[in-house]
């Protein structure tokens, strides 16, 4: 499979939760399974993948060609499978940031009250998939409460979130949490099996001692040959040079979303490395305080990114 094809919906074969996911279904199995559930853990560790993964065992028990249990395999020809990847399964609804939107609005929470509202096709459950959870603003957020707190008979809320952001807590306790979690060296050794590669062969060593998800080694690798920069013999400060001063920033939402990441690493590096540096730390919470401000006020990123380079990356 091609990089740029690589994402949660397609992923035929599931790694790393073996157990977790035997025990999901050994729930379901016994009708023990809650229908409000909530996976939570860093993003791009795997949540949406194991999701995916999950629906397809529940939709197409049934149907032929159903979901491998001995393999954690979907197969590709499977009706469900195919129906879901292009969103227009029946028994499946999803809801996610739409392109070029900053969060979950209510219309898209109205329109899934309206689905689980109508009768259903079929006998079969009916699996709602709230992704980027963290993302549901306010009115979002109470607009679903409503419905999770009595939802339809036959449904079940999938709720995916990031750990390291928020959400409605009377939200948050209305579902079960599963936890998802991978060392870091798991990460490598799954996203090897992903791409069917190995991560060193397209990135330093020093940049990827920084990450801890599958998603990022994918997203970088991705962005290595989209952007044609020899990331094997680049080091993380001479990668946060090249994406100032080519303003990648600008051009590849993932680099938008993970550049002051990739500075706090270097930072935290620093901070290893020299420890009776005193002016190191007080860079460090510089940083952390005007990346904050960047977001919560969406303020100039342009001067954020030349300070950045002129300050954090002379040091």
């Amino acid at each position: 499979m091609k990089l740029e094809k690589i994402n949660s919906k397609n992923q035929e074969t599931l790694f790393g939760y073996d157990d977790l996911f035997l025990k999901i279904v050994s729930l379901y199995e016994k009708n023990k399974l809650p229908n409000k559930i909530l996976f939570s853990g860093l993003k791009g560790i795997g949540k949406a993948t194991f999701s995916y993964h999950l629906i397809n065992y529940i939709l197409s028990k049934n149907e032929e060609l159903p979901y491998n249990i001995k393999k954690f395999q979907i197969n590709p020809l499977n009706r469900s499978f195919n129906l879901v990847k292009n969103n227009s399964h029946p028994n499946f609804h999803l809801i996610n940031i739409m392109e070029d939107k900053n969060f979950i609005e209510i219309n898209q929470i109205r329109q899934m009250i309206n689905y689980s509202n109508k009768s259903a096709f079929n006998n079969k459950l009916r699996i709602i998939l709230i992704d980027n959870a963290d993302k549901l603003n306010l009115n979002s957020s109470n607009s679903l409460l409503k419905i999770v707190e009595e939802p339809n008979d036959n449904i079940l809320f999938i709720l995916i979130l990031d750990n390291t952001k928020k959400i409605l807590e009377t939200l948050k306790s209305r579902c079960i949490k599963f936890n998802f979690s991978l060392s870091s060296n798991k990460c490598v050794e799954i996203s090897n099996k992903v791409i069917n590669n190995n991560v060193e062969n397209f990135l330093n060593k020093d940049l990827t001692n920084h990450y801890n998800t599958i998603s990022d080694y994918i997203n970088l690798i991705k962005f290595a040959n989209s952007s044609k920069l020899n990331m094997v013999e680049t080091n993380l400060k001479d990668f946060l040079i090249n994406l100032i001063d080519g303003k990648f920033y600008k051009k590849n939402q993932y680099i938008k979303e993970n550049i002051s990441k990739f500075a706090e690493s270097y930072l935290l590096k620093l901070l290893n490395l020299n420890q009776s540096d005193k002016k190191i730390p007080l860079l460090y919470e510089n940083h952390i305080k005007k990346n904050f401000h960047l977001k919560k006020f969406n303020l100039d990123e342009e001067s954020f990114f030349i300070e950045l380079k002129s300050k954090v990356l002379n040091v």
